[in-house]
């Protein structure tokens, strides 16, 4: 069976506007959806997560659950929940995570997973991979790179990769014009 893959783009120069990031690509979900992001700590993965939130409309403030691994948000309206998981803790595959009941929440809500890279991709054929990388790197530099790099230090490149039939014309390139 062949996978499909839609790939793009976006140059994130703000903490807001990978918030912003986050709100357009909510306009492009729907119940169902798997969303994986990848990024090293403090990357923005919970920042995008956010946007996802306030543009899928639901209720209370999303924030990490590491402490936690899954927080579910109820929709203000008639969308579709969104269960917030942090898979980083969790060392197992998809075993260890059956505990979270992934399987049941995915067909009525939007499941987005920070760190489940190689631990869930299995719940969906039709999934989204979110990578985020820091788009400068800080060693060997003189004092002018090091002050660019300051500048540049919230700077990410973010690629947004649909695989599966549903993200062929789901709108991903126009996530890449703002």
């Amino acid at each position: 069976m062949s996978t499909t893959a839609t790939r793009t783009h976006v140059t994130v120069k703000s903490p807001d506007r990978m918030q912003e990031l986050g709100r357009r690509l909510a306009a492009l979900l729907r119940p169902g959806d798997l969303v994986l992001l990848t990024g090293e700590l403090g990357a923005g993965k919970t920042t995008l997560t956010r946007g996802l939130g306030e543009g899928l409309g639901v209720r209370g403030a999303v924030t990490s659950p590491t402490f936690v691994i899954a927080r579910v948000h109820p929709p203000l309206s008639g969308g579709p929940a969104l269960v917030h998981v942090d898979a980083y803790r969790l060392g197992g595959g998809l075993d260890e995570m059956e505990d979270l009941d992934l399987d049941v929440s995915l067909p009525d809500s939007v499941v987005v997973v920070e760190w489940g890279d190689g631990k869930v991709e299995e719940l969906s054929d039709n999934r989204l991979h979110v990578v985020i990388e820091r788009a400068v790197g800080a060693d060997g530099q003189g004092p002018l790179e090091a002050a660019l790099e300051s500048a540049a230090d919230d700077v990410r490149e973010v690629t947004v990769t649909g695989i599966g039939a549903r993200w062929t014309d789901a709108g991903l390139p126009e996530l890449a014009t703002d």
